[in-house]
């Protein structure tokens, strides 16, 4: 044992290393010297430390075989049960049995949906749904169990060698704050692992790695609170309840252990500050995000030099954090890696073209579009995108609102985005600046990704969609219904999309997709509502704002030096009817569309077959979406065999990062 450690252990517990017969060996804290010589007292003590210390390893190790049985059987069961909502049967490719297995599984997550989906306490976890709330309660639960189990509480006086008259007052405080301690260390490789991009959590769970955000944050505060009731509890008792006074707490403030521990207490408070949302909002996301990832790596660093002992918790939180941004570069660098002009290989960022709306009050659009050779990705991911003219040093996520369909060895992107402050306001600018010049507007890109996963692998054949999507939240939900109107019609499906834009020209960011779907709109009962809130409609708000007897809805593009005269058809009629444009606002104020009338409209008219809503749009929206969604499910219903009211929501919740 080095010197340094005897010495440590000897002024925690008075023990005695030069007298030792043995040394007792304990996984995370330091040997335990035997037998124990110091009065009866202090033995005692040191009995419900190491005994106490112990514990906490084994319930540390239970938490993790906890967690790690969960992901198993989570992974095992995606694989063995597929999720599927199709009951088979209407197909003739399943017994009854199974069909009962089915209707079962589906009762079960409608109920699911009534009781979890909606949010939970917005003004403490924000707009959280109860499902994620309730499994940190559970965590929580099962953390304050740990924390005082197998604790013998009780209180030694012991006396103060060479120094009679005076008592030390040894409590089970020490003890559970190690305990507190140790549960700290042990959540620091979860706390990580719930960060990820790369995340194996999806690759397990099939849940998008965003979806982790919440329980990480959440699990950071619960980090910070242990740490500081460690740091308290240790404080009164060196400050307070050891003799002789000062001299105790000065020495024990001197000691390097201690200044490590102090350097992670401080470390880990600048986390919690920085990640609030007024921190944020004052310093800016990017600030956020590189400050935090080199806080949390010092962090580790300085818990390791409290107490090495516990590396075992430490070691993985570092290779996980690394490991992470390895398979990042390198997944870049395999994206980009192609054949330069010259005919060599190497390094070669994406040529975006890019299309300008403007839009002064609420913040100009600007599309992209480029095509570059690479495997397709799934619906429903996104790719980080670092706009190399203005800098390497930031990226940001946006989801394709194309098909990933790839056509001789290329694959075509296509991206929209509001631009009002920050990078994506220099990216207008730019397109502005080179508009204006005459000249070519392109811009380099660097790709990272594809990030996220699937949204449409669980969509059965009999399922019906309703798309609802808030400004350049149609980048989301587009892929599913350009999806859907490439594969054979389905007989009594029904599909809609419902979109709230601001102005009637805002049609024109995604002109050539809406044409797509309007060609299919007969064939395969899809139907389009756009909602213009912005604008005041020249008649009754009730009363639809296109020309019926035309046959063709004219529309002016945004000004701007991209902009040309265009038009968006659309049959309104009574049948099979495809785009109906409708201004509800007014001047000067947005109105929103009734969400609950219209979903509510949707899967009342649905024949047969649940129904898949998918949702990206503001925070409000989302918020309502989850509520209504879940009052439009029905177990009872769903159980005696109308599908109908089994109603599922995928939102794209990154529009709130």
């Amino acid at each position: 044992m080095a010197a340094h450690e005897t010495a440590l252990l000897a002024a925690r517990h008075i023990q005695n290393y030069s007298d030792a017969q043995e040394l007792e060996p304990h996984w995370g804290y330091l040997a335990r010297k035997l037998p124990c010589t110091n009065d009866a007292g202090s033995c005692a003590y040191l009995d419900q430390v190491y005994e106490s210390h112990d514990l906490g390893m084994l319930y540390s190790g239970i938490l993790w075989a906890t967690i790690g049985s969960i992901l198993f059987l989570w992974a095992i069961g995606r694989r063995a049960f597929p999720s599927t909502r199709a009951d088979g049967l209407l197909y003739g490719t399943v017994g009854a049995a199974k069909s009962s297995t089915a209707r079962i599984r589906r009762t079960i997550a409608t109920y699911v949906r009534i009781t979890l989906l909606p949010e939970a306490v917005r003004p403490i976890f924000g707009r959280t749904t109860r499902l994620q709330v309730l499994i940190l309660a559970v965590l929580s639960g099962y953390l304050l169990i740990w924390s005082f189990a197998g604790i013998a509480y009780n209180t030694w006086i012991t006396p103060v060698k060479n120094s009679p008259g005076l008592y030390n007052t040894r409590t089970s405080m020490g003890p559970w704050s190690d305990r507190i301690g140790i549960l700290a260390y042990a959540l620091t490789p979860l706390a990580i692992l719930l960060s990820c991009r790369e995340s194996i959590l999806s690759v397990l769970t099939g849940i998008p790695y965003q979806g982790f955000n919440f329980l990480h944050r959440w699990l950071g505060y619960i980090i910070v609170i242990q740490g500081a009731l460690h740091t308290i509890a240790w404080t009164i008792i060196e400050v307070r309840l050891y003799q002789p006074q000062p001299t105790t707490a000065l020495e024990w403030a001197t000691e390097t252990y201690m200044i490590w521990g102090m350097g992670a207490m401080i470390l880990s408070l600048l986390l919690f500050v920085l990640s609030t949302p007024w921190a944020i909002r004052l310093t800016g996301y990017e600030f956020f995000r590189k400050a935090h990832y080199v806080l949390a790596m010092v962090y580790v660093g300085a818990c390791w030099g409290h107490w090495k002992q516990l590396k075992c918790f430490l070691l993985p939180s570092l290779l996980i954090f690394f490991l992470d941004r390895a398979i990042r570069l390198v997944r870049t660098g395999l994206i980009h890696y192609q054949y330069l002009p010259n005919g060599s290989m190497g390094f070669r960022a994406a040529q975006a073209s890019l299309t300008h709306f403007s839009d002064p009050e609420h913040g100009d659009v600007v599309r992209m579009d480029f095509v570059h050779p690479q495997n397709a990705w799934k619906v429903g991911q996104h790719f980080y995108i670092c706009f190399t003219e203005c800098s390497i040093w930031q990226s940001h996520p946006f989801t394709p609102l194309n098909l990933p369909e790839i056509r001789n060895g290329l694959v075509s992107h296509s991206y929209i985005f509001r631009a009002k402050k920050g990078e994506t306001k220099t990216v207008a600018d730019l397109a502005l600046k080179k508009a204006s010049a005459s000249d070519k507007v392109t811009t380099p890109l660097i790709l990272t990704g594809p990030c996220g996963e699937s949204i449409v692998e669980t969509l059965t054949p009999d399922a019906n969609v309703l798309c609802v999507a808030g400004g350049t939240g149609i980048t989301s939900v587009l892929p599913v219904l350009l999806g859907l109107v490439q594969q054979p019609a389905v007989r009594d499906r029904k599909i809609q999309l419902v979109w709230a834009i601001r102005r009637k020209e805002d049609m024109h960011w995604v002109e050539q997709e809406i044409n797509s779907i309007y060609k299919a709109a007969k064939s395969h009962n899809v139907e389009v509502h756009i909602y213009v809130t912005r604008e005041a409609s020249s008649r009754s708000p009730s009363l639809r704002d296109d020309k019926s007897t035309q046959g063709e809805t004219q529309v002016r593009e945004a000004s701007g030096p991209s902009s040309a005269a265009t038009s968006i058809k659309g049959v309104h009629t009574h049948t099979h009817t495809s785009i109906y444009v409708q201004k509800i606002g007014g001047e000067g104020f947005d109105r929103h569309p009734d969400l609950k009338k219209l979903v509510n409209e949707f899967v009342e008219s649905t024949v047969a077959g649940p129904t898949g809503v998918y949702a990206s749009g503001p925070c409000g929206m989302i918020s309502d979406l989850r509520s209504i969604v879940a009052s439009c499910n029905s177990g009872t219903k769903v159980w005696r065999g109308n599908e109908r009211f089994d109603v599922s929501l995928t939102c794209d919740d990154r529009l709130e990062w």
